[in-house]
């Protein structure tokens, strides 16, 4: 896991908040949708989400894990001071 690799999970989290609740203005509704696509941006990038996700999830979650949860704390961040 990177920095930046985390960073870029996070802002891309950030951006598909905006997509989805056709706003960029701050509010709790955004934050959250941001928080949680961070997270499945994460999970996917980990490889943990797909075909077979219980059996790759299990050996991918040291990866997984980190990237899910540092992509969320980013993409809340984000979402809060853009």
């Amino acid at each position: 896991m990177s920095i930046e690799k985390v960073v870029s999970i996070g802002l891309a989290g950030n951006k598909l908040s905006k997509t989805i609740t056709g706003t960029d203005q701050v509010s709790a509704e955004r934050t959250a949708v941001a928080t949680g696509s961070g997270a499945i941006i994460g999970g996917v990038a980990g490889g943990a989400l797909g075909v077979g996700a219980a059996a790759v999830g299990i050996a991918a979650a040291p990866i997984a894990v980190p990237l899910a949860v540092g992509g969320a704390a980013v993409a809340f961040l984000a979402s809060l001071f853009d």
